[in-house]
Parts: C-alpha cells; structure tokens; sequence
C-alpha cells in the first residue's frame, strides 16, 4: 500500500494514534487472544447451564432433560425417524448372507431413518438366543467387514464386532460416512477435496442439521429395531474413532442404551477448533465438554477407552482437487483422557454409585481390549470375561462393492439436504408467522424478537464493550476536497475497532454531515476504499467519491482478512455460539458510538454501503443495529441459502474454500430478504452487476421480490429499490449514490 510522509496531527478530542505494522493483522490476533481466553475460562461457567438434581437416579434424568434435547438440536438430531424396516440387502447375483463366524452368521443390511435415508451395514446374528443387542461403531474409514473380520485392514483384537457376536450378542455394524474425497463435488464443473464428512456437514450446518446428527439417527433407528424386535434384552452402543464419537452422542441422546463404550475419542475438547471441521458444532463448548457429555449418559455405565485415535494429517491430497478445511486428529495423551474423566466423575460426584464411568488403558491398541469389552458387557449386567485376543476372521461369501455402498450412503444425505433446502422456504414462512404486519409501526415492535433470535441465535451475542472507547487518530491524507484520518477504538482487552475517517473540507461551524460507513470486501482493507491515490477495480474509491460529493465517510477495517488466519477464529468462535460477526457487530455499535459524537455528523444520518463481504456485512449488521439509518447491499444480495446449499450451480459455496461461510440453521430462520425485513422499514438497496460471478441475476431478483414485496405492503416501497447494471464484481456508483441523496441529502430519514 503506498505510505505517505504528512505531519502528524489528530482529531479534536482524540490522542495521537502511534500504531505501527499491518493493523489489519495485528486485529486478528487481538481477537484471537479473545477466544482463546474464552476457551480457557469456559469449562468453570457451563455449570450455570445445568440444574442436577442427585436425589435419585430418576430426578437426576429428569433434571438433566433440558441440557439433553438442546444436545440434540445442536448436533442436528431431530428429525423424526421413519417406523423401522431391517432388510437384508440383497441382489441377483449375491446373497443378504456374508460370511459365517464362530457362532453367528453376518449379513448385509439395510434399514430405514428418514425419507430417502438408509442405513447400510451388517447384521452378526447370534446361532442362539442373543444375550444383549449391541450397534459396533468403526471409524469412518473403517468398513463394517474389517471390524467383523471378513476383510483384512484391522489387526485381530480390534475386531471388537466379530468378538462380541463370539459371545452370543447381536451385534449390528453401520456403514459411515468415510474421508475419502471421491464424490465431494460436482462432476459437471468442480470436485473438491473435501472429505466426504466435510461435504456434507457444509451441506447440512445452514439447515440446523450435521453428518454427526444424520449418524446418530441411523443408530436411534437401530436401537428402534432392537426395542420392536425384542425389547427385553439390553442394548448397548460402542466405537473407535469417529464411531466412537456416534456411539458417545448416541447415548447421550436415547436413554434405551443400557452401556455405551467409547475408544479412540473421549479427551478435552477446548481444542476442537484444530479437529476437522465435520466436528464443528454451533455452541457446543458453552453447556457440553466431554465430561457433560457423559453426564447425559449417566446413570447408565460409560467406558471410556484411552487408546491411540486415528491419526489424521488433514484433508486428501488429491491432484487438481482444492477447497477443503484444515483439520488434524491425533492421540491425546493418558493425562489428558484421565483428566476429562476425572471432570465427569466430579460433575457426577452425587450420584451413586461412583464408578459410573471406567477408564481403561490400552496405549499400545487401537481399539476392543479384552478388558474394555469385558467392562463393556458388566455394564449391561452381563458377567463375561474377554481372553486377550481373539480368533481369525472367517472367509467372505458372494459378491462384496463398498464403494457401491459408500455412495449409495453419501447420496442419500446429499439429496436429503437439497430437499431440506427446498422447504427451508416454508420452514422460514413458519417461523416468521407471528409478525404484525398490520402498519409500520406494529412491525417495528414485532421485529424485535427476530432480531434478537438472529443476535443471539445465529450471529452470536458478545457482551456490550467493556472498556473506554480511547480514541486514537492521526492524519494521513490531505487532499483538495477532503481530509483523511486513521482512527482506532478499543471495544475489548485486545480486541479494537480500526477505519480511515474522510471528512470533507469547508464543513461550518455547528454543521452536521450525513456520514456513510463504506465497507471493504474479503481480503480488503480501508485502504481499498478510502485512499485517493489507490485504484482498486472493485472499490473504485467510492469512500472518497462519497467525500467528494459531500459526505464524512468511514472505512472500517473488518476482521476477514489474512486467509485460513481469520477462518481459524470462526472455527474457535462456533463451538462458544460466537461467529466473527459477533466481533464485527460489536465494532461497528463502537465506532456508531463514537462518530455520533463527533460535531460534524449528524448522528440520525449514519448509513452503510458495502461490497461482497461488506455486502454480506449490510445484510447483518444493520439488521441488529437500528442506528444505521440505511443499508445498501452491493454484489453480494442473493438467494443466500442456495448459495450455501445447492449442489448443482457452480456459484455455491460448496466449492470453494470458503470454510466458515454456513451459519447454523440459517436456512430455517432467515434468508437476505428476512434479513432485509429487519433493516425495514429503514431505506434498504441492492446493487447487481449482470456479469457478477456471485450468483446469477434470476437469485438476486427471486430473492429481491420478497424484499420489495414486503415494503410495498407496509406502504413504504419508495424506500426500496435495486439496481441491476452491466457490469461485474464491483461498486457502480450510479443508482446508489442516487440513493443516498435521496436519504441523506435532507435532514431526515424518511
């Protein structure tokens, strides 16, 4: 960027602002410093969150019921499951039958869940009568054959399946969904190196659901053909790796399962943000660590296994593939397993009988000790003692296609998100169904509680700041018409507000100024917009255009800049129901704050016009906070949840790398026209150039209509509009600059 050598002065009122570096830099790892305090200290303040009654083992399920079904949405859990059909998968050329053990026959299965989603897997059946009914996990890359034995891949004592069905239990193996990147994309015009897991959790997080969720319903749907089958015998849940993760939420779901065992899994969770994204869940680590997890299973039996995890590196490194997340898996240490399991055990410390979670130690194996499968079934009341090691795997019969299956499982999620994102529409018109349409000013009030739910629920709600703003500023542009200043707020320890503040020359005495905040797009930075000497072809300059037609404006800096550096806090923020707008929200109400005081800005006349990102910026901070007076949403306004969802247009954002674009449920609660609904009945504008790459004209008009529609039934459609030119990715300056004048060329906002 280019420097310029001026006098140092400041604003009136201000010290003299001394910061050196890149600003812009030095903001992300304030915020980061943020979070990872938050992180630290948020363990001490999840109790506030439950209400454990000890008294008896019944009070204390009851207690806990709440803290269960908010566990449940979260992981995307809570769609009703379809009555359940086990089915042997069979075909002309191969029988449902697999393989044979010692004492049980194996078969592959089916069994249905949702509408249009199976699951796939085998069935152990015991020669006799069952003991106990038991869903086996593997990890996702795992197939069911290898933990049965009937395909090489995991060495003998592992096979924990095959030996629990040796013992006489029932044991049922799902499919899940793998690693591998085969499928994630669109053949037609990108593949990506998404693992599949990723792929679908993308799909999945704008419409309230997980990959997680999806796999604890297909073991809830087992657990229903267990009950219905034979409801007498006890059930049980157990994993490795991802399967460990399925079978730990699994339990702490359904309280059907008598024991559950866990391996390759458990372990503080405070540093899930370095995990694959497919393990990000919105607001987890506010009630549930591991340790509160378990509390959900308890009083029921957990073992909780310390054994190596899967040891992930990343995503697949596929040539000519790009667009996956960053995320490692690797194996705690013994202190640190021990160590969460001691915080369950004291979360648990009044409900007898203590021993209700069991550490076992099996540093050298993967999975399946004889002890944790012994401990395992005596949690179910049964008395078996496991030998160390069990016999070889039996021989396969008929034909045998994972890859088949893998798909065939990976479609079906994939085709049930695109169904949900085809309702989210009505889904949308449900929720919104109590807002008072009936005058502009039963609207405003009704919009209150919408506007808060978007706060607190999808954008997440920081405090209010908690320090002195402490304004900082100094000159550094001089120019004919206009002068430009950096300024700087602190809005938290670390954590600060930045822009570049052009004030025009000849302003009188006592005259206040419509101020209009220019907002930078992905990557930007104030700079982009506000520097007279800086031609960028997106920007074009329009802060200092604006300066020159009249206006104070203001270019803040927002935080996503600086690539996988600023994508990183959204993945350590999600977990603590934050996002990196909870950050950009709480700047912005800063800087609001400060530039109504200034004496030549009219504080009634503060407006935003921003561009992609900052577009993306119009249609949520202004929605939250009502003293911006008008919003105007450049290359960026669209059918927004398409835009996440959809697997058949190359403008989703399915296929690119950008990671922390879902926000969780959004696709139920608000799409850029509900959004706009919340900027209403303030004016409101979009501005569309035909070749922007973005999304296509027919999305940004098929979204716009239900923006103008809602002006015009509140007889308010004048303080509307859109403009569609020809042109790209970039500020037109016509119909908006229009607008602004319309608005704030006068003393009052209509």
């Amino acid at each position: 960027m280019p420097t310029y050598s001026v006098r140092p002065k400041m604003l009136e009122g201000t010290e003299l602002l001394t910061i050196k570096g890149d600003i812009a830099e030095q903001m992300i790892m304030g915020i980061d410093r943020y979070l990872m305090r938050e992180l630290k200290e948020l363990a001490l303040k999840r109790e506030e969150n439950w209400k454990r009654d000890f008294t008896l083992h019944e009070n204390y399920v009851n207690s806990i019921k709440v803290n269960r079904q908010h566990f449940q949405k979260i992981i995307g859990a809570n769609d009703p499951r379809e009555p359940v059909e086990m089915q042997l998968f069979a075909t002309t050329s191969g029988s449902g039958l697999v393989g044979e053990g010692n004492g049980y026959r194996a078969f592959a299965v089916r069994w249905n869940v949702l509408t249009g989603v199976d699951a796939e897997g085998l069935l152990l059946q015991p020669d006799e009568k069952p003991i106990a009914d038991i869903v086996a996990l593997p990890d996702c890359d795992w197939m069911p054959e290898m933990l049965t034995g009937l395909v090489p891949g995991i060495p003998v004592e592992s096979q924990f399946a095959r030996r629990l069905a040796e013992s006489g239990c029932r044991v049922l193996v799902p499919t899940l969904i793998d690693r591998k990147d085969t499928y994630s994309g669109n053949a037609k015009f990108c593949m990506t190196n998404q693992p599949h897991r990723e792929f679908i959790y993308r799909a999945s997080y704008e419409l309230g659901r997980h990959i997680i969720g999806y796999e604890v319903l297909k073991v809830l749907a087992a657990i229903d053909w267990f009950v219905q089958d034979s409801g007498e015998r006890p059930i049980g849940v157990i994993g490795y790796g991802e399967g460990g993760l399925v079978a730990f939420y699994s339990a702490a779901v359904d309280t059907r399962i008598r024991a559950a065992s866990v391996s390759g899994y458990f372990q503080p969770r405070e540093e899930v943000w370095r995990e694959p994204i497919y393990r990000n869940i919105w607001s987890l680590l506010t009630e549930f660590g591991d340790a509160e997890i378990a509390s959900l299973i308890a009083p029921r039996p957990l073992i909780i296994e310390a054994c190596r995890h899967p040891e992930i590196k990343g995503p697949p490194q596929t040539p000519n593939r790009s667009g996956a997340s960053p995320g490692t898996i690797t194996s705690p240490s013994i202190s640190d397993v021990k160590r969460e399991v001691e915080r369950a055990r004291i979360l648990l410390g009044d409900l007898k009988p203590l021993a209700l979670i069991t550490l076992v130690k099996n540093e050298n194996g993967l999975a399946g000790s004889a002890n944790t499968l012994s401990e395992f079934l005596n949690g179910m009341g049964l008395d078996h003692k496991f030998s160390p090691s069990g016999k070889e795997a039996k021989r396969l019969f008929g034909s045998f296609n994972p890859e088949k299956r893998i798909r065939r499982q990976f479609l079906q999620l994939l085709e049930h998100t695109q169904r949900l994102m085809r309702d989210a529409e009505f889904r949308r018109a449900e929720f919104w169904s109590k807002i008072d349409e009936s005058s502009v000013e039963a609207w405003q009030m009704s919009t209150k509680w919408y506007r808060q739910y978007l706060w607190d629920e999808v954008i997440g709600k920081l405090p209010p700041a908690n320090v002195d703003a402490n304004p900082r500023t100094r000159l550094i542009y001089d120019e004919s018409d206009y002068r430009g200043y950096e300024v700087m707020l602190d809005v938290y320890t670390d954590v600060f507000a930045y822009g570049i503040l052009l004030v025009p020359k000849g302003i009188k005495p006592g005259e206040r100024r419509s101020l209009v905040v220019c907002q930078h797009g992905l990557e930007g930075r104030p700079q982009h917009v506000a520097d007279p000497k800086f031609e960028d072809p997106s920007y074009h300059r329009f802060a200092c255009k604006l300066a020159e037609r009249g206006y104070v404006t203001y270019a803040p800096q927002n935080p996503y800049i600086g690539g996988d550096n600023f994508r990183v806090l959204q993945r350590k923020a999600n977990p603590l129901k934050k996002s990196i707008f909870s950050f950009i929200v709480r700047q912005h109400e800063r800087t609001i704050e400060w530039l109504s005081g200034l004496p030549f800005v009219d504080p009634m006349r503060i407006a935003f016009y921003g561009l992609s990102y900052g577009g993306k910026t119009a249609m949520r901070v202004p929605a939250l906070l009502e003293r911006y007076c008008l919003s105007i949403c450049s290359a960026d306004y669209n059918e927004w949840i398409w835009k996440n969802v959809d697997v058949q247009h190359r403008y989703s954002y399915l296929f690119t790398g950008e990671y922390e674009m879902p926000e969780f449920d959004l696709g139920n609660t608000f799409n850029y026209a509900e959004l706009s609904w919340l900027i209403c009945p303030r004016p409101f504008m979009v501005e569309r150039g035909h070749h922007d790459g973005v999304a296509p004209d027919e999305w940004v008009a098929y979204e716009y209509a239900k923006t103008k529609r809602r002006y015009d039934l509140l007889d308010i459609g004048n303080r509307t509009d859109i403009e569609f030119f020809n042109g790209p990715h970039t500020i037109n300056g016509m119909g908006t600059f229009e607008f602004l004048d319309r608005y704030l060329m006068s003393r009052k906002v209509e």
